[in-house]
């Protein structure tokens, strides 16, 4: 008998992994063992998506793209290894200071035409910029569309009115909105199903510069003569990333808060930042919410033997 539809989403979560070109050669070792040892990962868990930007889009946001495949054929080649796996690609395109003129830039065009065909896959779009959201409504119909948490919903009632937008398929928000539980589960179904966390987020909580640091961002990759780079002046700001100081933050959600508060809540959908990390820290990503503990060694010594992969 089939599964409820219903059931499946209540039981099983859906990962959103990044690096979906940063880390493709992490990747195209990491899905085969994925895929043929599924007795190593957790059962109620699978990959959903995969998300990054090509190097050179200037519809780019968030991060600053140092380094992956920008040509048509290496696109391609992620396009379409990705949907071998039945897994969905992301672009993200989530630059906040888009004006019209850069809604014509041919690379980030010729990005959308290659990955809005999926090849039996639905491919999406992040994004913040509603401009944007209407020339791909307009020209790549085939994409759904998620509202970026660079937006930075800290209020819920912003929140909630995102989640109304039917334009968008999944919605991801301030992650400080990670544990308001009252809120939460005031939430209909439907836009449960929408909500996508940002569960392992390093920023101090109390940082009131987020949008700004994104707005530098955007502004930063387009090029842009007034912009600055923005310097970080939280606590342990200048430290960088760390997943241990990550595990600590209060709105961090663990793999026994996934299990045991989110899932019994009607919440499936869990993003995982780290584009611009490293292939190190996203192994320990996947180690960590992915996989079975006593399995653990079982991938390291898998992608250590692997001499085609850069781990450090």
């Amino acid at each position: 008998m089939p599964r409820d539809a219903s059931l499946k989403t209540m039981t099983e979560a859906h990962f959103h992994l990044p690096g979906l070109f940063e880390f493709f050669d992490f990747y195209k070792i990491f899905l085969p063992l994925y895929n043929a040892h599924r007795d190593w990962f957790y059962p109620w868990g699978h990959i959903a998506s995969i998300y990054g930007s090509p190097t050179g889009c200037i519809w780019a946001g968030g991060r600053i793209e140092r380094s992956g495949i920008c040509e048509k054929k290496g696109l391609e080649e992620v396009r379409d290894f990705l949907s071998s796996f039945g897994i969905s690609s992301r672009l993200t395109f989530s630059n906040s200071q888009l004006t019209k003129e850069h809604l014509a830039d041919k690379k980030c065009n010729l990005a959308c035409e290659i990955f809005e065909k999926g090849g039996g896959v639905k491919n999406g779009v992040i994004l913040h910029s509603d401009l944007l959201l209407d020339h791909l409504k307009a020209t790549y119909p085939d994409f759904y569309f998620v509202s970026s948490t660079t937006k930075v919903l800290t209020d819920f009632e912003d929140f909630r009115n995102e989640l109304k937008r039917e334009d968008f398929s999944y919605v991801v928000p301030d992650f400080r909105l990670n544990k308001d539980f009252k809120n939460l589960n005031s939430l209909s179904q439907s836009q449960k199903d929408k909500v996508e966390f940002l569960c392992n987020e390093c920023c101090w909580t109390g940082c009131r510069e987020r949008k700004n640091c994104y707005k530098s961002v955007s502004r930063e990759v387009l090029g842009l003569e007034s912009a600055t780079v923005h310097v970080c002046k939280a606590p342990g700001g200048k430290e960088g990333y760390r997943f241990s100081k990550a595990m600590k933050n209060p709105p961090f959600i663990s793999i026994s808060d996934i299990q045991e508060t989110y899932l019994p809540a009607g919440f499936s959908n869990f993003k995982i930042e780290g584009r611009s990390l490293g292939s190190a820290l996203l192994l320990e990503f996947l180690l960590y919410y992915l996989t079975k503990p006593e399995f653990h060694i079982h991938l390291r010594e898998e992608l250590y033997l692997d001499n085609t992969l850069d781990l450090f």
